[in-house]
């Protein structure tokens, strides 16, 4: 699939401080396009408003988990195209099972660098233009 820098990213996730944290380290690899939401509650109202070309979740979320809001997607014709990263502190074979069998494009485990976030997105999305945006821009 071919992909640019412009498409819009959400990222999902109820801990502020790491959605920032995920939003500047999208932003050294060259995506500016980036809207956060708290939860998957959250997150859906803002697909129903917006096309995205990626989303990148947290696992551990509450009202709506992650993975609930995963299979959500998945389950809709509207957005089930749509890359999808889960983002956990956890490395539990079983969940990483569970999220490949409800349709999750990659997994990450916390924490991890920029380096590895663009890893998974060019696994994702293909290695185009962004195996060399930002590279010196990285921390």
């Amino acid at each position: 699939m071919s992909f640019d820098l412009s498409l819009p990213v959400l990222v999902v996730d109820d801990y502020r401080t790491m959605a920032r944290i995920i939003r500047n380290l999208l932003k050294a690899i060259g995506f500016n396009d980036v809207d956060e939401a708290a939860d998957g509650s959250e997150a859906l109202s803002k697909l129903a408003d917006r096309d995205y070309g990626l989303i990148i979740s947290d696992w551990n979320m509450l009202p709506m988990t992650g993975y609930e809001f995963l299979q959500r997607v998945r389950a809709s014709e509207r957005y089930s195209h749509i890359p999808f990263l889960m983002v956990t502190a956890e490395s539990k074979a079983e969940n990483v099972i569970a999220a490949k069998k409800a349709g999750v494009s990659n997994y990450i485990v916390k924490p991890f660098t920029a380096e590895t976030l663009r890893a998974k997105i060019e696994a994702v999305l293909g290695s185009g233009a962004i195996a060399t945006a930002g590279r010196d821009e990285l921390p």
